[in-house]
């Protein structure tokens, strides 16, 4: 028995017509961990830091 063809999509159809034109997007980046992302709440005591 043959493979039905795929269902015509608009959205799929845009999407490749907008890549010829723009091109793609760029990749997706891995996320940094939360505590690297986030500047600390307090600033610390500079003379905490000297000892």
């Amino acid at each position: 028995m043959p493979k039905r063809p795929a269902k015509y999509s608009k959205v799929k159809s845009i999407k490749s017509i907008a890549r010829d034109r723009v091109g793609r997007p760029p990749a997706a980046r891995a996320m940094e961990e939360k505590t690297q992302r986030a500047k600390p709440k307090h600033k610390k005591n500079l003379l905490q830091e000297l000892e």
